[in-house]
């Protein structure tokens, strides 16, 4: 069951990423031009691996690291909702 609660976190937080890389906001600008070349790919992938790492601590024993990747969850969604959510 933690496993899967884990899977649609890491669907939101691609979509989430998604997002922001789709938005051209002004902040993307100071990131290094490798996070944004090709789509944002190299972003996307170590985003893959923070999925990964937590869904296998989670398989292991580390219930914790579910706590931890919901509330890294939270705080990208949050800022997702500032940085998108119309600043006019």
């Amino acid at each position: 069951m933690t496993i899967g609660i884990l899977f649609i976190l890491g669907i939101a937080n691609f979509a989430l990423h998604r997002a922001m890389l789709d938005s051209d906001h002004p902040l993307l600008a100071s990131l290094p031009p490798a996070l944004r070349a090709n789509g944002g790919r190299l972003s996307l992938a170590f985003e893959f691996l923070i999925l990964l790492l937590a869904m296998l601590l989670a398989a292991n024993g580390w219930p914790s690291a579910a706590w931890v990747y919901a509330l890294y969850t939270l705080i990208n969604a949050g800022t997702a909702w500032v940085l998108l959510g119309g600043s006019d």
